[in-house]
């Protein structure tokens, strides 16, 4: 704090000693130690109030923080968006209507084409006779569509790679 040696020391008693005097020296000490006393006092009080400050401030700042993770959470509910999604996977009622197309996202051809566009169609109904046949076929063990097998080729071995590993062995 201050930067005061002994001998400094040393010599403030000495000029106290002979300017105050003997007799009331000791007085003079014990009221300097009372004044000093107070004023660490003083200065351990405001430290404390300095430090009370600034932990309320900290804790002012980690309560609204708190606050805001807390809305956050309270904003973001995984349950909820869950039953959301799967009453929006679940609801019937919009599958039986056609979609609906808007003239901004029609497609349209190109110029340079010459063919129409296709126009989608809807399959015909399984008539009884289709019924009668995947039964029979299923009762035979027999594929409803003849489907072309591919046959593996066989891999020829080539012995050039054993000529080149006895090459390289040579030099």
């Amino acid at each position: 704090m201050f930067d005061i040696g002994w001998s400094e020391l040393v010599l403030i008693g000495v000029v106290a000693l002979i300017a105050i005097g003997p007799k009331e020296l000791p007085g003079v000490l014990r009221m300097v130690g009372q004044w000093m006393g107070k004023a660490r006092k003083m200065a351990a009080e405001f430290q404390g109030q300095f430090q009370e400050a600034m932990r309320e401030a900290e804790m002012a700042d980690l309560k609204k923080s708190f606050d805001e993770v807390k809305e956050a959470a309270t904003g973001f509910n995984p349950l909820t968006s869950l039953q959301k999604d799967v009453s929006d996977a679940l609801r019937v009622d919009a599958l039986d209507k056609p979609a609906e197309t808007s003239a901004t996202t029609a497609v349209e051809p190109p110029a340079t084409s010459s063919e129409a566009p296709a126009t989608p169609m809807t399959p015909e109904a399984p008539t009884p006779a289709t019924f009668i046949e995947a039964e029979a076929h299923a009762a035979a063990n027999e594929p409803l569509a003849i489907t072309r097998e591919v046959e593996q080729a066989p891999v020829a071995q080539d012995t050039a790679p054993s000529e080149t590993i006895k090459d390289a062995k040579a030099s």
